[in-house]
């Protein structure tokens, strides 16, 4: 009997909690059906201050699914501290803060009581260097710049350059995924007048593709590369903007030098007899 008496005592500031819990969702649907209007913000003071009174305070704030997101963007955009009353914490406000950070796709935030947040992060996933007007950009697959810093710390990472080409990339390098022997020999994927594409090979030569035809185009140059090695070649540029025929620039012949250069003979002069 005193073992049971010992529990039951213990047992009443939960069973209160409880109780006040259940009481102030009744005061809240009495409020909302007389003023749905008004009485929101009293509302929202009242649990508050009851969640303060009942011990309900944030104890921790566990963050899952962040990997590049700078924690201290997360801290300021969550907008917490351990000891706030929890009821006093907005939940969508929070996510939609968390939703303006440039690594954050989308966020989902909720409460635990008694006293903990929790926060899920879906982040945007690094695809490439995107260069225009000499200025460098980490984006993700589509065209969205999550960072300007630390370029080097992702990995390789393909570059792409020019006007448009951060929002028409991930296709083409997709079609170039599949040629592992092009992909490797291509050093950046150019656009140009935001309409086609040029890649920038490692030896200097450029890749001329035709508008709207790159995956016959690279079919083509691929079979090119495994029988005869043409993007080994020291070219200027394949140009296969054409659908029936193959474009070849070459190098210009090298000038000659003066010591290379024939030598006129001297004309002979007559001797007087």
């Amino acid at each position: 009997r005193l073992w049971l008496k010992r529990r039951r005592g213990l047992a009443k500031p939960a069973a209160l909690g409880l109780l006040g819990l259940g009481a102030l969702g009744a005061v809240a649907l009495g409020l909302y059906l007389a003023d749905p209007a008004g009485r929101v913000q009293a509302l929202v003071e009242r649990a508050a201050a009851f969640g303060d009174a009942a011990g309900l305070e944030v104890r921790e704030v566990v963050v899952e699914g962040r990997r590049n997101t700078p924690q201290e963007l997360i801290r300021a955009a969550v907008g917490v501290s351990r000891g706030d009353p929890i009821l006093s914490f907005s939940p969508t406000e929070a996510r939609e803060r968390l939703e303006t950070i440039a690594w954050v796709e989308s966020a989902h935030v909720e409460r635990r009581l008694p006293g903990t947040i929790l926060v899920r992060l879906t982040e945007r996933a690094p695809f490439a260097i995107w260069q225009h007007q000499g200025r460098f950009s980490i984006i993700d697959r589509e065209g969205k710049v999550v960072t300007t810093e630390t370029l080097d710390a992702f990995g390789p990472l393909p570059l792409i350059v020019g006007a448009g080409a951060d929002r028409t990339a991930a296709p083409l390098y997709d079609l170039l995924a599949a040629h592992p022997e092009v992909l490797r020999r291509v050093q950046a994927m150019v656009r140009v007048g935001e309409r086609r594409w040029n890649l920038r090979l490692h030896n200097g030569a450029d890749v001329l593709l035709p508008e709207g035809q790159e995956a016959p185009a690279l079919n083509r140059l691929a079979e090119l590369q495994a029988r005869s090695a043409l993007m080994d070649r020291p070219l200027v540029a394949i140009d296969m903007r054409l659908p029936d025929r193959l474009v070849l620039r070459q190098h210009p012949a090298p000038e000659p030098t003066p010591a290379q250069a024939p030598q006129r003979r001297p004309a002979q002069q007559g001797t007087r007899g």
